[in-house]
C-alpha cells in the first residue's frame, strides 16, 4: 500500500471509529434506558442490569457500523478537499484507485466485522439475554422483599411486603389472588418469613386472617396463627424462553428443527431472517461507495452546493430505510424477498456509475435550492421575532 493511501486509511479509520464510538454510546444508552426497569420492578442487582445492557449491544452494532462508515469516509474526503489534497493527488498524476481503494479496504473489514457479530456474536447474546429477562420474571423472591411494593407477580395474582424487620422477617403481608374466576382469595399476616425447605421456598405466614369470597356464597374470614404458602404459586413457567429467528445462529437458520414451535407457526419467518442475515452485512460496503460517489472529487467551493456529508447520510438514510421496509415485508413474499437483495445491491450499482462516469452524487439543484430558501424565510422569520421582541425594551 502507497504512502498516500495509509494516510486515507488512517484519517479516515479515525473518524471512522469516534464516529462508531459515540454513536453506538448513544444509541446503546437510549436502549439501556427503555430496560432500566428491570431493576426498578423486579429487584434485580445492578450486575444483572449491566448484563443485560451488554448483551443488547451486538445487536445495535450492524445497524450503526454502515453509518460510522459514511460519516469517516465523507468528512476525511470533504476535509482533503478543502485543504486542496484532492486536487494536489490529482495534478500530481495519481488515479482514482489512490483514493478508493483503501477506502473500500476499510468498507470491507467493516462488513466482515458486521458479518461475524450478526451471525456469531449476536445469536447467544440475544439468546443470553432472553434467559436473564426469563430469570428475571421467575426471581420472586427478589419481588416479595421490597418494601412496600406492591406488584403484580401474574394476571390477577398482587403481592405487597409493608417492611422488612430487623431480624429478617417480612411485615404486613398482603396477597390477593383471583386467578380463579370462582374463588377470590385474600391473605393477609403480621409477619413472615421465607423458609427453604428441600429445595422449595415456602413463605411462612403468621397471625393473619384468610378471606374468601365466591358469587354465590357469603365471604368467609379464617384466621390463623400461622400459615405455608408455597412461592410456586408465584412463580412463572419454568420453560425455557421462546426463540425467535433473530435468536438463532445462521447454521440453526439454514436447517431449523421441524418441531420448532415458531417455525411452526409462521414457516416463512426463518427465511425472511435468512435473507437478512445474507445481505445486513452489504450495507458497510454499500454506504462506502455512495459516500465516495457524493465526496470522492475534487471541486471547488463555488461547485459545493450542499455538504457531501449531508447528501450522503440524506441517501444512506433512504437506503437503510428501503432495506429495513422490504425486510420487514419479506414474510411470505417471493417479491419482497428478492428487493432485499436488489435494495443494497441496487444502490451500489447507482453509486458505482456514478464514479466510474467521474460525476458527483448530489441532491438535486431544484431540492437544493428550495430547502436553502426555506431556511433562509425560516432564519428571517425567527431573526424578526428576536428584533420584535428587542424592540421595546431598547426604545429610550
Amino acid at each position: 500500500m502507497k504512502v498516500v493511501e495509509r494516510y486515507i486509511l488512517r484519517r479516515a479509520f479515525g473518524v471512522f471509529a469516534a464516529a462508531l464510538f459515540w454513536t453506538l454510546a448513544m444509541v446503546w444508552v437510549s436502549q439501556i434506558l427503555a430496560r432500566i426497569n428491570l431493576v426498578t420492578d423486579s429487584g434485580q442487582s445492578a450486575s444483572t442490569f449491566f448484563q443485560v445492557a451488554t448483551m443488547m449491544l451486538p445487536s445495535v452494532v450492524p445497524i450503526v457500523v454502515p453509518f460510522a462508515i459514511v460519516i469517516g469516509i465523507t468528512q476525511t474526503l470533504s476535509a482533503m478537499n478543502q485543504d486542496s489534497e484532492l486536487v494536489v493527488l490529482s495534478a500530481a498524476g495519481s488515479s482514482r484507485r489512490t483514493i478508493i481503494r483503501p477506502i473500500i479496504l476499510m468498507a470491507l473489514v467493516a462488513s466482515v466485522l458486521v458479518f461475524v457479530i450478526d451471525n456469531g456474536v449476536n445469536p447467544p447474546a440475544r439468546e443470553r439475554f432472553r434467559q436473564l429477562l426469563a430469570n428475571a420474571r421467575a426471581d420472586l423472591i427478589s419481588t416479595v422483599i421490597q418494601e412496600g411494593a406492591f406488584r403484580e407477580i401474574e394476571d390477577n395474582l398482587y403481592v405487597q411486603i409493608a417492611e422488612r424487620l430487623p431480624d429478617g422477617r417480612l411485615g404486613g403481608i398482603f396477597v390477593a389472588d383471583s386467578r380463579d374466576p370462582a374463588t377470590e382469595l385474600n391473605y393477609y399476616a403480621k409477619t413472615g418469613v421465607i423458609l427453604d425447605q428441600v429445595g422449595e421456598n415456602v413463605l411462612l405466614m403468621q397471625e393473619g386472617v384468610i378471606s374468601r369470597k365466591s358469587p354465590n356464597r357469603p365471604a368467609s374470614l379464617i384466621r390463623f396463627d400461622s400459615y405455608a404458602f408455597d412461592l410456586s404459586a408465584f412463580a412463572s413457567s419454568d420453560q425455557a424462553p421462546v426463540m425467535f429467528p433473530k435468536d438463532r445462529p445462521l447454521s440453526y437458520l439454514i436447517n431449523p428443527d421441524p418441531a420448532d414451535p415458531v417455525l411452526t407457526e409462521r414457516p416463512d419467518y426463518y427465511q425472511a431472517e435468512l435473507h437478512n442475515r445474507f445481505t445486513e452485512w452489504l450495507y458497510s460496503l454499500v454506504f462506502a461507495l455512495i459516500a465516495i460517489a457524493c465526496a470522492g472529487d475534487a471541486r471547488s467551493h463555488r461547485e459545493a452546493r450542499l455538504h457531501p456529508m449531508a447528501t450522503a447520510i440524506a441517501l444512506a438514510l433512504f437506503v437503510r430505510w428501503m432495506g429495513f421496509t422490504v425486510s420487514n415485508s419479506a414474510e411470505g413474499s417471493v417479491l419482497f424477498s428478492a428487493l432485499v437483495y436488489l435494495v443494497p445491491l441496487g444502490a451500489a450499482a447507482v453509486a458505482i456509475g456514478f464514479i466510474r462516469a467521474n460525476k458527483t452524487l448530489e441532491l438535486p439543484v431544484s431540492w437544493v435550492e428550495t430547502m436553502a430558501q426555506r431556511f433562509e424565510r425560516l432564519r428571517a422569520t425567527i431573526g424578526g421575532r428576536r428584533l420584535d421582541g428587542a424592540a421595546p425594551g431598547g426604545t429610550a
